[in-house]
């Protein structure tokens, strides 16, 4: 019986598989169930928008959002979500990674992130929108999600296409003096809102 133990899984998470946990022997703890594996979760990708506008520079408001990537790309790492970046920032949006695994390799990106021009967010959203669409197309069972950063300092607020995914906004506005349009954003967007303050 020695054999075939090395084939078995004893996963976290799954029923207990009593016939194998018995064959090794009486259990004594719960490492020493054989529990069925964990069937695959559906690959996720987070679609993350970075207001980087010459705004984002008040109050160190881009400083604390680069300081919140970096716990967001250490997450997608650990739970192999694949990212796709976009910031916002100068004459139009940029893409700096689409849908590739995180890693290591977006740190030196996210250090050199600085912020400078105008918002060209609702360019961003657009463009985010007809993305996403054309990935969930060759990726259908795939589950994403978007995520905006921004200080929501934009002079007006259009009408916006709401995307077909959970969403959340993240106001990164700092100072004694706010605008609070990154929540009005959010509700256009029909997005969920957070302040960076609250994480």
């Amino acid at each position: 019986m020695g054999g075939n133990r090395g084939g078995l899984s004893a996963g976290v998470d799954g029923s207990i598989r009593w016939l194998p946990t018995l064959l090794r022997g009486r259990p004594k703890t719960a490492k020493d169930l054989v529990r069925t594996p964990r069937t695959r979760r559906p690959q996720e990708l987070w679609l993350v928008i970075v207001d980087a506008s010459a705004s984002t520079r008040r109050h160190h408001a881009l400083s604390h959002a680069k300081g919140l990537l970096s716990q967001l790309f250490d997450d997608a790492y650990r739970r192999r979500v694949r990212l796709a970046l976009l910031t916002a920032s100068g004459n139009s949006p940029r893409w700096q990674h689409q849908g590739l695994k995180a890693s290591a390799s977006l740190q030196p990106w996210l250090d050199e992130l600085g912020a400078g021009g105008g918002t060209p967010l609702f360019a961003a959203l657009e463009q985010a929108g007809h993305w996403l669409a054309l990935r969930q197309k060759q990726h259908p069972v795939e589950q994403q999600r978007l995520l905006v950063l921004t200080d929501g300092r934009v002079k007006e607020i259009p009408v916006l296409v709401r995307l077909e995914c959970p969403s959340l906004l993240i106001d990164i506005e700092s100072g004694p003096i706010r605008l609070g349009r990154a929540q009005q954003l959010a509700t256009a967007l029909g997005a969920d809102y957070c302040h960076i303050d609250s994480l």
